[in-house]
C-alpha cells in the first residue's frame, strides 16, 4: 500500500481505496451480478489493507435486487476500526430504474438517512454533493442551497465530512465558504486530464482529490499514450491499468485512487498496483 492520506487532517486512510459501483451491476448496465461474489470482494478488499470504500445508495443493479450498500453491511458489519465509508447524495433511483437529481434540503436529508440506515451507521464518514450526471460539470449552477443543506446535517452530528462531485472550480470556492471540504471526487484519470487545474487546487488546500472512474470506467484508452505506457508497464512487470493507477498516485500528494471490480482477480491486481513506484523516466514518458 501507498502512504496514507488524512481527510481533513482526520482520517487517516490508504491511498488505495475501493469503489463499489461495480458490485452490484457494470456501472448500471446489464444484469444483476452475483450478491456473493460482491460480499467475498469486499471482505478480501479489506484484507488486503483498504480501509477507505466509496459507495451510493443509487449503486443498485437496474431492477434494485442488488445493492452496493446493502453487500458492504452484509459482508463487513461491524466495520473494522478505520474503515472509512463515503458516500454521496444527489442522484436518487427512480422506480423504472433511472436515476432523478434531488436538490431539496429535505430529499438531500432523506437521501442522508437512507444510506445511514442501509449501510447501518449512525454518523456517516464522508458524503459528497454529486451534482450532475456523468457529463462535464455544469458551470455556473449553485451549490449553495445544497452545500448548506449538508453542512446543517455535519452540524447535527450525521455526517463527519462534506465533499463535492462532479464540479468546477467555482463550486468547491463557493462550498468552501460554507464549510470546510475534505474531498473532490470529479472525472480523471492518464487519459483525460482536463482537471488538472482543480487538481492543483485541491492540493494547494490539502484536499483530497478522489478521482471517479480512475481506469477509464470503459469508455476509452487508459492512459494518453498506449505505446509508452506498455513500454512503462513491460520495465515494472505490470499490467497498463496498474501504471495507470500508479500515475494517478503519483500525479499529486492528495490523489487517492478508488478503482472499482466484481473480480477477485482484478481486485488483487489494482490493490497491487500501490506497491508501484513510476522513476522520473517513467513519468516522463507517460507525461
Amino acid at each position: 500500500m501507498t502512504n496514507g492520506f488524512r481527510l481533513d487532517g482526520d482520517l487517516l486512510i490508504n491511498r488505495i481505496g475501493f469503489g463499489a459501483m461495480r458490485l452490484p451491476t457494470n456501472v448500471f448496465r446489464g444484469p444483476a451480478r452475483d450478491p456473493e461474489t460482491g460480499r467475498a470482494v469486499l471482505r478480501r478488499a479489506v484484507e488486503l489493507g483498504v480501509d477507505h470504500i466509496d459507495t451510493a445508495a443509487f449503486y443498485t443493479s437496474g431492477d434494485g435486487t442488488v445493492r452496493a450498500n446493502t453487500l458492504i453491511r452484509e459482508a463487513l458489519h461491524p466495520y473494522p476500526a478505520g474503515l472509512v465509508l463515503a458516500t454521496k447524495v444527489g442522484p436518487a433511483r427512480t422506480p423504472d430504474g433511472g436515476l432523478a437529481a434531488i436538490t431539496d434540503p429535505a430529499g438531500l436529508r432523506r437521501l442522508v438517512e437512507e444510506n445511514l440506515e442501509t449501510l447501518g451507521v449512525e454518523r456517516l464518514d464522508l458524503v459528497y454533493l454529486r451534482i450532475g450526471g456523468i457529463a462535464p460539470p455544469p458551470h455556473g449552477e449553485s451549490v449553495a442551497a445544497r452545500f448548506e443543506a449538508l453542512a446543517a446535517l455535519r452540524e447535527e452530528g450525521l455526517i463527519r465530512h462534506l465533499g463535492l462531485s462532479n464540479v468546477a472550480a467555482g463550486h468547491l470556492a463557493e462550498a468552501r465558504a460554507i464549510a470546510p471540504v475534505a474531498a473532490v471526487q470529479n472525472h480523471f484519470h492518464a487519459a483525460k486530464r482536463d482537471d488538472a487545474g482543480l487538481l492543483a487546487a485541491c492540493a494547494e488546500a490539502g484536499i483530497a482529490y478522489v478521482p471517479f472512474f480512475p481506469l477509464g470506467g470503459g469508455r476509452g484508452n487508459l492512459t494518453a499514450d498506449r505505446t509508452a505506457a506498455v513500454a512503462v508497464a513491460e520495465r515494472h512487470g505490470a499490467t497498463v491499468p496498474q501504471i495507470a493507477l500508479a500515475w494517478l498516485l503519483a500525479s499529486s500528494p492528495v490523489t487517492l485512487a478508488i478503482p472499482g471490480t466484481g473480480s477477485l482477480a482484478h481486485l488483487e491486481e489494482n490493490i497491487a498496483a500501490g506497491a508501484i513506484t513510476l522513476s522520473p523516466e517513467d513519468l516522463s514518458d507517460l507525461a
